[in-house]
């Protein structure tokens, strides 16, 4: 590997592997999957089976183990499909697993993950509540210890494969207000009081599916507890970072293929007798939009090495969705300005990254949480 290149040989390979698992297993049915707004469950097989979805996790829970870029190849190469909506419900194990990996018991892990690693299982996140996004220490869904139980009562909403999936870690409060009384459980789908109680339409993203979520006197048995009691909130940020990191990647996916669209579109379409290339003011924007990305890439695998080298980012890492979502929204805007009226229909690749593309400065903490995180690294 070369002293100024974040990649080696081994995520080469990689690469070639995603990049061969699209081509085959999504690219000639991602449009339809996108109007269905749903894609198959076998899928997840498959990936599975491709070893797709061990990347990163310990070999003695079914993984590959593998550092921080060979997970950034996989999102990246997944994003090359063209949908949002598919790289976050095939990838929301990301972040439902990783509590259960680091704090969940010996016999919970390998309840959890194996399964869920090899495709049989689908493996959901629940934090968010109707009245408590990105104030994770605001949630309310509360679960009172009754004996060998956790009595569940509550709801949640926003939950990426919230309709199929199978396991959900699921934040409850156990304790008092505030960030010290959270607690993180495992509930399983089949848990008698737990319902999917609506599927949600959405903007964007309508190949994933997502779901809000019913808690009513669930019984969820105390060794699904995940860590500690009432020190969930710590996982929970812990777990943030990651998604943060991954939601950059997205947003840098997202303008890639928007750039790669509009460099094609303009030698081919024309405007008063030339092709729109021919003109200053195009190739200029063009310029602008491919230096922003190149400048978001970079610092977002910088932070991504931080990370993969155990240094503390929570500043780095707010900075870096920020600002590859900054980057995303103007490059998808730019897109569909240059296509015109192409670019608002329905067929055009650009119009649907411009609709996947507005989530990505909302989920995993919005654009304005993460700037309060920064300012609070910057000592206010």
């Amino acid at each position: 590997m070369s002293k100024l290149s974040y990649f080696g040989e081994t995520h080469r390979l990689l690469r070639d592997t995603v990049s061969r698992f699209v081509e085959r297993e999504v690219l000639p049915h991602i449009d339809d999957w996108e109007e269905a707004e749903s894609f198959p469950r076998e899928l997840y097989l498959k990936a599975g089976a491709a070893g797709l979805l061990g990347i990163g996790y310990p070999e003695a829970l079914g993984g590959s183990e593998g550092d921080i870029f060979q997970k950034l190849v996989f999102t990246e190469e997944i994003m090359r499909a063209g949908s949002g909506g598919l790289t976050a419900g095939l990838g929301s194990l990301d972040i439902a697993l990783p509590p259960i990996v680091h704090f969940g018991s010996d016999e919970l892990k390998q309840r959890v993950v194996p399964a869920v690693l090899r495709g049989e299982k689908i493996a959901a996140l629940a934090i968010t509540e109707p009245n408590a996004g990105s104030d994770v220490a605001g949630i309310q869904t509360r679960a009172v210890k009754e004996g060998d139980f956790y009595r569940v009562n509550g709801a949640k909403t926003f939950i990426t494969s919230g309709c199929r999936a199978d396991f959900y870690t699921v934040a409850v409060r156990t304790g008092d207000k505030g960030y010290g009384g959270v607690s993180l459980l495992m509930i399983e789908k089949d848990t008698p009081g737990f319902t999917v109680s609506k599927k949600l339409k959405k903007m964007g993203w309508w190949a994933s599916d997502t779901a809000e979520l019913s808690f009513q006197d669930c019984m969820v048995p105390v060794e699904n507890l995940i860590g500690v009691e009432n020190q969930g909130f710590v996982a929970i940020m812990n777990n943030f970072q990651n998604e943060r990191l991954s939601l950059a990647l997205m947003a840098n996916g997202t303008s890639q293929l928007a750039l790669e669209a509009c460099l094609e579109y303009v030698q081919d379409r024309k405007a008063f007798g030339k092709p729109l290339s021919g003109f200053q003011v195009t190739r200029h924007k063009l310029a602008d939009m491919a230096t922003q990305l190149e400048a978001s890439k970079e610092f977002t695998y910088r932070v991504a090495a931080k990370m993969d080298n155990g240094e503390s980012v929570i500043k780095e890492v707010s900075m870096a969705k920020n600002f590859a979502t900054d980057v995303s929204d103007k490059l998808t805007y730019e897109a569909v300005q240059l296509f015109g009226g192409m670019g608002y229909m329905r067929e055009s690749l650009v119009e649907r990254l411009y609709r996947d593309n507005r989530i990505l400065s909302i989920g995993g903490g919005t654009r304005e949480i993460m700037n309060e995180i920064i300012s609070k690294q910057l000592g206010f």
